[in-house]
């Protein structure tokens, strides 16, 4: 995975398609794009996916549009960031770290898995 533009986004959506348990397949052809594609976004090698991709991806994904948005590098309108709820509070990305966000992912899919 590159360090540019990207990047971000591109660790989010990775992350996110890994706590769904889905493939690259199965998040890419819902959404209308090809599997090759959605691992360039994941490598961070697409610095400007266009928003109706993006919205695509966010509902595939269960992830928020205006956060994908703001990770691409489009300008949004401010909202209240605020969340409520234990587990909000304790995923507020500014509050958590990388490490720790990788193992909450990791819990969450191996929490996902043993219910199926």
């Amino acid at each position: 995975m590159t360090d540019g533009p990207g990047a971000e986004l591109g660790r989010t959506l990775r992350s996110a398609r890994e706590i769904s348990g889905k493939s690259l397949k199965g998040i890419a052809e819902p959404a209308g794009i090809s599997p090759a594609y959605l691992m360039k976004l994941e490598r961070g090698e697409v610095t400007s996916p266009s928003p109706h991709i993006l919205h695509r991806l966010a509902r595939e994904l269960g992830v928020g549009y205006v956060d994908l948005m703001r990770l691409a590098g489009y300008i949004v309108p401010e909202t209240d960031s605020r969340r409520s709820g234990v587990l909000a509070q304790a995923l507020d990305s500014n509050g958590i770290t990388e490490d720790e966000a990788r193992a909450v992912a990791a819990f969450l899919k191996a929490y996902r898995s043993g219910r199926r």
